[in-house]
């Protein structure tokens, strides 16, 4: 009927083509010409207007094998495009037999498979043809009717996708896809073979042509491979998790799973039962199956159709989840891997995703947990902005505390990447991107000790970069740009916490002394000259392995570190020593630092990779990489236009610690102290004017005009301009005129000064006295008469209308003037001490100053018993009075003289007022690391063990195991071991002492503290004998403090016999000998005294009882230890206020608010040698035991005269009645504990 229509009633069309193209004889060229015009023929005849029978002879001779097996190429090209068109225009009926058939189709689909090419080839128009003929006839479905159909489709599909990668066409590739699914569309059973060569062109590359034609054939053709596919894969899992568990078992079902993410990339309705069978996998007990399949499906939801993945099939999603809980932690760790793109593309289900990935950040497993973090370094700016809590941050944050390494890693390296992202926002005030990524800055700066080497090399790369230097190699005229890598400095300290700020300042390197290790070491390499030493080899060798041993301890792997700093050293590279110079040289600028970092770590890497990595840390430890003298002019701008806090403590850090980075920049800071207006301004250039000019003579400040601004800065009311503009004075040429002249007007407007002008003028008086003492003596009787009755003895009663009148502390901002004008009095009477120190009057001045101090000790910071001082202004005056001693202690002379009052001055660490006790200690730290100070005050952190703030007692503990890991074995014997002795000697003096049994607990307990910090199986032998000579000798002061040693040496003896018992320590006698401290014990009289002595038990039956109880009780060496927590999550909630002391002890009440404090109260003072050790009793040692009973005759029945003296005593017991008064304080305060809590 259609043919009809479009011929009309025209006659069928016969073939006009009748020649014969079978014959013998018949040329090639002549047979050619034959075919191509029967092929042209053909292709114009209509299939509706043919006369078919027409079309007999050519068919017949067509499918002849001269014809089909013909050598030329040409002529197959024809005949394969003339049996196309036969079978177009006989269709829907084949005018063959099945054999002819298929040696037809086997024909065509060979010649297509060799002659197909570029269009450049020979015959591609035939070749063309036949593909298009095959296409859009569908003649090539008569194949599935054919037998052995299967092996036929076989080779078309894999002669198909071998043709479709010669790059042909687009449209040839259409041709074959419509061939090949018209194949599977009509074949009645797909053979296996076809499946496995579609679903192989899936593991090749998706821009391969045979990748595309498969995705295009399997979507067109889904509903009938559905089940094919699905049990393809049954096939595979089957026949390979059921077979042995070997590596190439599962080797094959993960190239399985892979060919299942491929298809959920490009024909996901392939999947439909497939995906219940992967969910199924999730369940089984095969460790490698669950893992594959976790991966598998992890990955096709994290994708960018796993939404609808998951729509699809939210049973398989639900499973999935679960795995979360699986109980391999590697199929949790594949679970974790995934969750990039699910944060990425899951938008709706992104609250289960979070919460998945909270709870796997305290997986049991490290390597879950590091893979969370990582997890989240992967993530855009955007994603993370609008899709990542703040509080899933700050869980993040949390893991960088982790105990494992590899966590916090990658803790620390996913939030420094994160802010690394977030800075150009940052800089730029977006209130988004400040809210959500600098609430967990602070925990790069404050990782504990252990960790900090993380959070170094996080803070290098992505906090506080050094500027690109990827130019500067090459260049000589490289622009860095300071202004902003110094504006970067600013912008993360202004989201720090106190501690976090602190912290930056001690990273970067500022504070030390100079020459610094890493400069000690340099010169040792170059004296060193790769070993070839002309004089002093053996001192000059010491050094160097001295100086790496300081050095590498610092490093994570010490001996690694002390192995590549020796290489370093034997390399003798003079271009290596200089660039390293440079690097370290507080004179270099940025842009120096930059080139020659680079260049010294290009070179390390060229010559020695091996130890690039220890160089690269030691580079960074030290080079000024964070703030150095390119920084000066930024910061003094933006104190001057910004009025930047942060800047001013960066440029107050650097006057106290590093003041030579002001050389190239005096005239600057010349300018900035003319701004008379710019308070701020002024006091930051005051302050480092004065740190250069006194580091520094010739950069003094002479000239006439500034030297006049200063005098009128000396004679002003701010106090601390005063102060710095008073050494600057004593710095320049003429100071004696000068400071004599300033002096003097002092001294006339001392009497009637208003009292902020008082505190300025006496802030200068204090610099005058340690620094121009000559100046200062002119006057010194009427200034130190003024300080003392008119200013230090006068009463300060407490203010009757102030609300909270128990309060024991008031912040440095709120110092009333009267009392800062007391402190600085103080620090006047000490500073004076300390310049005539090396005078024959050294002891005639520093008397009286001396015993003022040890007052105020005694008497909780008044200068009489019964003073009704304000508390909060004793509480100041005992802390500086505490201070100025321990000052004072490092002189010699000084030292010895204040020996008397030391207990009365260690037991300043358990004052009642928080403030008091933190402040002692950070003052404390500084004078023991530099070994200023006699080695007996490194008793007082023991006396930490008490405290009732966590961070008072880890402070100290912290101090002790660092500088005890941090010194030579002989130095830690005079440092912490040898004083053990003075430290039963201060508990037996201790205001707190008694025989009772629950008094001698709470003492045994100062004993294990130390026992804790410092005993060891290499020196309890010394800590015993120690213990143990404590019988042999008396008390330097009275028969009573003699007993309580005693009892202290008994009880000691038992604790450390315990001890080592616990731990298997060997206990033997003590091979050496051992002098003790003359200053506080004697020897006894004579024999008798000693035998009695040590026959008789000091220690209460009921304490000789629970130590031998708990002696038994006692867990062996690595379970006594409290087991280590994992850090929790931060939280919102506000930390919970200081607790009150529980017991009444002399360790103090709750902590208050304390602000930062940049004054710093140093001495110039050196240490001087001091010998306070006596003769030994060379009597045998013999351990004391405990006895239910005690022996005849040493019941402790004193004579009258003993007794009287025993009287005298207790009368003459140190520490302002410490042991009384201190618990009827904390008694009240505890009291008083919500008024307290609401103010801390």
């Amino acid at each position: 009927m259609v043919a009809q229509t479009r011929a009309g009633n025209s006659a069928p069309k016969r073939l006009a083509f009748n020649e014969k193209i079978v014959g013998k004889g018949l040329a090639t060229d002549a047979l050619l010409k034959k075919l191509k015009a029967l092929h042209t023929e053909l292709a114009e005849l209509d299939q509706e207007l043919v006369d078919v029978n027409s079309l007999s002879t050519v068919r017949t001779q067509l499918v002849n094998t001269s014809i089909l097996l013909h050598k030329d190429r040409g002529v197959k090209a024809y005949a394969a495009c003339c049996l196309a068109d036969i079978l177009r225009l006989y269709a829907p009926d084949a005018p063959y037999t099945h054999t002819e058939l298929r040696d037809i189709f086997q024909f065509f689909f060979r010649q297509l498979a060799t002659g197909l090419r570029g269009a450049e080839a020979s015959y591609y128009n035939e070749y063309f043809h036949l593909l298009e003929s095959l296409s859009t006839v569908k003649s090539v479905v008569l194949v599935c009717d054919l037998p052995h159909a299967e092996e036929l489709m076989v080779d078309i599909f894999r002669d198909f996708f071998g043709l479709v990668r010669r790059d042909l066409a687009k449209k040839i590739e259409i041709f074959i896809a419509d061939i090949l699914v018209a194949l599977i569309d009509e074949c009645q059973a797909l053979p296996s073979e076809v499946l496995e060569t579609i679903m192989a062109q899936f593991m090749a590359n998706d821009t391969q042509p045979a990748y595309r034609l498969a995705v295009q054939v399997c979507n067109a053709t889904a509903d009938k491979l559905q089940r094919h596919v699905c049990q393809y894969f049954t096939d595979i899992i089957v026949a390979h998790s059921h077979e042995s568990d070997s590596e190439s078992n599962f080797e094959e079902i993960r190239k399985a799973h892979e060919l299942v993410k491929q298809l959920s990339r490009s024909c996901p309705s392939l999947l439909h039962s497939v995906i219940p069978q992967l969910e199924e996998e999730l369940r089984v007990e095969e460790v490698q199956v669950r893992l594959i399949a976790t991966q598998a499906l992890g990955e096709m939801f994290s994708e960018k159709g796993g939404a609808e993945l998951v729509k699809k099939y939210p049973t398989t999603w639900n499973v999935w989840l679960m795995r979360k809980n699986d109980k391999t932690a590697a199929v949790r760790l594949k679970l974790v891997e995934s969750a990039k793109g699910l944060l990425v593309n899951l938008y709706d289900h992104r609250e289960t995703v979070d919460e998945l990935m909270r709870l796997k950040l305290l997986d049991p497993d490290e390597k879950v947990r590091a893979a969370v973090c990582k997890v989240y370094s992967q993530l855009d700016y955007e994603t993370v902005l609008h899709y990542v809590s703040e509080d899933q941050l700050r869980s993040i944050a949390g893991r960088g505390m982790d105990k494992k390494n590899s966590v916090r890693v990658e803790a620390l390296n996913s939030l420094g990447k994160l802010y690394s992202t977030a800075y150009p926002e940052i800089e730029n005030n977006d209130p988004a991107a400040i809210r959500h990524f600098s609430g967990f800055q602070t925990r790069f700066f404050t990782s504990p000790t252990p960790h900090r080497r993380q959070a170094e090399q996080v803070i290098a790369d992505f906090v506080f970069p050094l500027p690109s230097g990827s130019s500067v190699s090459t260049s000589k005229n490289v622009d860095v740009n300071e202004v902003a890598w110094t504006d970067r400095l600013l912008n993360t300290m202004g989201y720090l916490d106190d501690r976090g700020v602190n912290a930056v300042l001690l990273l970067s390197g500022i504070k030390g002394s100079r020459p610094s290790p890493y400069e000690l070491y340099l010169q040792s390499c170059v004296q060193h000259n790769g070993g070839v030493i002309d004089e002093d080899e053996d001192v000059v060798k010491q050094r160097l392995n001295n100086v790496i041993r300081h050095i590498s301890r610092q490093f994570g792997d010490p001996q690694k570190a002390a192995e590549d700093l020796h290489a370093f050293a034997r390399t003798n590279e003079n271009r290596s020593y200089k660039l390293l110079k440079t690097c370290l040289d507080t004179q270099t600028d940025l842009k120096g630092l930059v080139k020659a970092s680079n260049e010294f770590l290009r070179r390390i890497e060229s010559s020695s990779e091996s130890i690039l990595g220890t160089m690269t840390v030691f580079l960074r430890r030290a080079t000024l990489r964070i703030v150095n003298q390119s920084s000066i002019p930024t910061l003094i701008k933006r104190v001057q236009k910004a009025d930047s806090k942060h800047a001013q403590t960066l440029l107050t850090y650097i006057s106290k610690h590093c003041p030579a980075l002001y050389k190239p920049h005096t005239s600057e800071l010349t300018k900035a102290i003319a701004d008379e207006k710019n308070v701020r301004l002024v006091e930051v250039g005051m302050q480092a004017l004065a740190a250069v000019s006194q580091s520094d003579e010739s950069l003094a400040v002479n000239d006439k005009r500034t030297l006049e601004r200063v005098m009128r800065y000396v004679m002003g009311s701010n106090a601390r301009i005063a102060k710095f503009a008073a050494q600057i004075l004593v710095a320049s040429k003429e100071h004696d005129d000068l400071c004599a002249e300033a002096v003097e007007s002092i001294a006339r407007k001392l009497s009637t000064a208003e009292p902020d002008l008082l505190v300025a003028h006496t802030a200068v008086l204090a610099q005058f006295a340690r620094l121009a003492p000559d100046a200062f003596e002119r006057k010194s009787d009427v200034l130190m008469a003024f300080l003392v009755k008119k200013l230090l003895m006068v009463p300060s009663p407490a203010d009757p209308d102030e609300m909270d009148s128990d309060a024991d502390w008031v912040e440095d901002d709120d110092v009333q003037p009267r009392l800062r004008a007391r402190i600085l009095a103080l620090k006047v009477c000490r500073n004076r001490c300390l310049a005539h120190a090396s005078t024959d009057t050294a002891l005639e001045v520093a008397t009286p100053v001396l015993k003022m101090l040890s007052t105020l000790l005694d008497h909780a910071g008044s200068y009489s018993a019964d003073a009704t001082d304000d508390p909060k202004v004793k509480s100041r005056m005992r802390l500086q009075a505490a201070i100025s001693l321990l000052h004072l202690s490092v002189v010699d002379k000084f030292a010895t003289a204040i020996n008397t009052n030391f207990i009365s001055l260690a037991i300043t660490v358990q004052d009642p007022c928080y403030n008091v006790r933190m402040e002692f200690l950070m003052k404390l730290f500084p004078l023991l690391t530099a070994r200023k100070l006699p080695p007996r005050y490194n008793l007082i952190p023991f006396l930490t063990v008490h405290d009732p703030e966590a961070d008072v007692k880890s402070r100290a503990i912290s101090y002790v195991t660092h500088a005890s890991r941090n010194v030579s074995a002989a130095a830690k014997v005079d440092l912490f071991e040898i004083i053990f002795i003075r430290l039963l000697h201060l508990l037996a003096h201790h205001p707190d002492f008694s025989n009772a049994h629950e008094n001698l607990q709470e003492m045994a307990k100062y004993i294990d503290f130390y026992l804790d910090l410092i005993a060891s199986s290499d020196n309890v032998s010394l800590l015993y004998h120690l213990a143990m000579k404590a019988k042999t000798v008396r008390d330097g002061q009275s028969h009573t403090y003699s007993e309580n040693l005693y009892a202290m040496s008994e009880l000691t003896q038992e604790l450390i016999k315990a001890r080592a018992q616990a731990r298997s320590w060997s206990l033997q006698s003590y091979p050496g000998k051992v002098k003790l401290p003359s200053d506080i014990l004697r020897a006894l009289p004579n024999p008798e005294a000693a035998t009695k002595i040590l026959k008789t038990v000091y220690l209460p039956e009921e304490t000789s009882a629970w130590l031998l109880e708990s002696s038994k009780t006692q867990k062996p060496a690595g379970t006594s230890k409290e087991k280590r927590r994992e850090p929790r999550e931060p939280k919102d909630s506000k930390s919970p206020p200081k607790r009150k002391a529980s017991r009444h002890r002399a360790n103090g009440t709750t902590k208050r608010a304390k602000t930062a404090r940049w004054n710093s109260d140093q001495s110039e003072s050196e240490e001087e040698p001091s010998s306070d050790d006596s003769e030994q009793d060379d009597r045998e040692d013999t351990p004391t035991k405990p006895s239910s009973e005690r022996e005849d005759g040493s019941s402790g029945q004193e004579s009258d005269e003993q007794a009287n003296e025993k009287k005298g005593e207790q009368k003459r017991k140190p520490s302002r009645k410490a042991g009384t008064r201190a618990k009827r304080k904390i008694s009240k305060q505890v009291k008083k504990k919500g008024n307290h809590a609401r103010k801390s």
